[in-house]
């Protein structure tokens, strides 16, 4: 009877090994997507033990009176731990079924590693159509395909991708001009771009994501460095800029040196003028065609160093711009953690702008910068981008070594390093001739000057100011007399006439491949803008890829060259390292914790709470 007793305990306990089975042949078939030849083989087992246990259940029961396996009470259990079993298995099966069609990724990271940037999950919601990515990589690289799938999830109407091995299918590696493993391409209707020729490292979403915005682009941006006055370099080396043309060529944009000084202006192409760090002063010339720049609707950027003036007070003041030559002081302390003195600030406050606002409180790097002030301006609208601590101020004098805030000569944090500012063009900021005349006839009409065709020319050209249109002098005056008809110019055949061409537009006014260049022109155009950064040095080699700093310089060029595009900047997601590093004696310290003064006290409780029951 005790032998029994002992083995209908252990049997009953064993019930629950059918069920586990089971599940785990089911839950590997589902998510496989094989049931050959393990899961079928583990739910058929399972099953084989839930019936076993079933059978030998009233065999090995202790009690006498429940022996019989027809037992009414013995049946009714042994019915119930059936539908209960069953009805597990049931909702497991369908919890797995929901969780394979239905998908949900939580990226528990610090900093989102496994998550799209803002910027990319817009570009792919947005998809014009169908974007395909071929990776001709027989090895498939798990990151690459990773990054792939999560691509994908956003948007997978339009966006797909596959890998191929160019030896098995040499079709379409030699449609698409593969020469080496590893090269992806991307595919959109009858475009087609190489993202990369060699595929030793994982791709990347920086390199994706732009990738995917150049071949739906449909204009390139000039962007002009101004040199000739000590400008840094565009060339790699100390203080050059080589990193930060690079990334601007990987978007796409056209870069080059200009030597504003040997030549007859600003180019008519050029979408934005870079002036990178001047260490003497600019030409007056120099000045004024950069002046004329922004009022004819350009970006310009002026990343101007401390302890140093580059002749631009007239277009600073223009602007309501005022450059601090104090430099900027972090008091924080944070910068010695990582071996940055406080001239270098750490920020990690950024204002409400294109440019800075995905930034969060992410860090960027500022060495030696200097202070950007404002004041109001009618028409010009401005943001101060960068902001250092509350715990800094701004140095007057570093020449004594030693530096401490002095409430007469310092400027107390928090500071601005840089500033965004923006101004709507009004048709009259650049007149013509033409226009010129036209709203000076406008302001003082006459009754005799408004029944003759000159006034009308004169109205119409103040209305609609584009040269190409004014020159044509029919549809100058179709214009008009729809517009606002007279009586008296309405009885003349003349306007009759004008009515007819107003029906029926001549080519020149239609077909004209100036007038449709000037409305393009003016579409764009129709904003200047202006970013001042208190320093250069954060954009030159070395510093560009530290933390947002590379961020901060594309985004900006971005802003100012397309005012009609969102700003797209993902830099790369730092993986912050939580290794502890102890020295000798901590770690001798904590060893002797583990292994000693705790078990210790552990026995020391015990022993204290055994003599406390007796």
């Amino acid at each position: 009877m005790k032998k029994n007793r002992i083995i209908w305990q252990l049997f009953k306990y064993s019930f629950w090994l059918g069920p586990m089975i089971a599940i785990a042949g089911l839950s590997a078939g589902f998510v496989s997507g094989i049931w050959q030849p393990v899961p079928l083989a583990l739910i058929i087992a399972g099953v084989v033990i839930i019936g076993v246990w079933l059978v030998l259940k009233g065999d090995l029961e202790t009690d006498p009176q429940q022996k019989r396996l027809g037992n009414r009470r013995s049946t009714q259990a042994g019915t119930n731990a059936l539908l209960a079993t069953v009805s597990v298995m049931v909702i497991l099966t369908s919890i797995n079924i929901i969780a394979v069609r239905n998908p949900v990724r939580i990226d528990l990271t610090e900093n989102q590693q496994f998550t799209l940037a803002p910027q990319t999950q817009t570009i792919l919601t947005n998809l014009p159509e169908p974007l395909k990515v071929w990776v001709f990589d027989p090895t498939q690289n798990p990151q690459t395909q990773s990054l792939l799938d999560r691509y994908r999830e956003k948007n997978p109407a339009l966006f797909s991708y596959e890998f191929i091995d160019p030896q098995m299918q040499p079709g379409i590696a030699q449609e698409l001009g593969v020469r080496n493993f590893g090269e992806i391409h991307l595919e959109a209707g009858n475009r087609r771009q190489l993202i990369r020729r060699e595929g030793r490292q994982p791709l990347t979403e920086v390199t994706l994501t732009n990738s995917i915005e150049q071949i739906f682009s449909d204009r390139t941006s000039q962007i002009y460095f101004l040199q000739g006055h000590g400008q840094r370099p565009l060339q790699a080396g100390q203080g050059g800029f080589q990193q930060a043309v690079d990334s601007l060529k990987e978007r796409n944009f056209i870069v080059e040196p200009l030597l504003l000084a040997g030549a007859t202006g600003i180019p008519e192409n050029a979408d934005v003028i870079v002036v990178a760090g001047p260490q003497q002063r600019l030409f007056e010339g120099e000045v004024n065609a950069l002046i004329d720049f922004l009022d004819n609707g350009g970006g310009l950027l002026l990343m101007l160093d401390p302890k140093t003036d580059p002749g631009l007070d007239d277009l600073l003041d223009k602007w309501g711009v005022k450059l601090d030559d104090r430099i900027a002081i972090d008091a924080t302390g944070s910068g010695r953690l990582v071996g940055l003195g406080p001239t270098v600030p750490i920020v990690r406050e950024y204002g409400d702008h294109p440019i800075t606002r995905d930034f969060g409180n992410n860090i960027s790097l500022f060495p030696s910068a200097r202070p950007v002030e404002t004041r109001p301006v009618d028409g010009i609208t401005e943001t101060p981008i960068i902001w250092t601590d509350r715990q800094s101020w701004a140095e007057s004098n570093l020449v004594e070594g030693r530096l401490e805030f002095n409430p007469e000569t310092d400027r107390e944090g928090p500071l601005s390093l840089g500033v965004a500012l923006t101004r709507v063009l009004n048709q009259q900021e650049t007149p013509t001739a033409e226009t010129t005349e036209a709203e000076e006839t406008t302001e003082t009409p006459t009754p005799e000057t408004t029944d003759t065709a000159e006034t009308t020319e004169t109205e119409e050209t103040s209305e609609t100011p584009t040269p190409e249109t004014t020159d044509t002098a029919e549809t100058i005056e179709a214009e008009e007399t729809t517009e606002t008809p007279t009586p008296e110019t309405t009885d003349t055949a003349e306007t009759t006439e004008t009515e007819e061409t107003t029906e029926t537009p001549t080519p020149e006014t239609t077909d004209t491949a100036e007038t449709t260049e000037t409305e393009e022109t003016s579409a764009i155009r129709q904003e200047a803008r202006l970013v001042v950064l208190g320093n250069s040095q954060f954009a030159t080699d070395g510093w560009l890829e530290q933390q947002l700093n590379r961020d901060i310089f594309v985004n900006t060029i971005v802003w100012l060259s397309q005012p009609d595009q969102e700003v797209l900047s993902i830099g790369v997601k730092p993986v912050t390292s939580r290794r502890i590093l102890m020295t000798p004696p901590l770690g001798r310290l904590l060893s002797w914790m583990a292994l000693v003064i705790f078990p210790l006290i552990g026995f020391a409780v015990s022993a204290f709470l055994w003599w406390r029951r007796r």
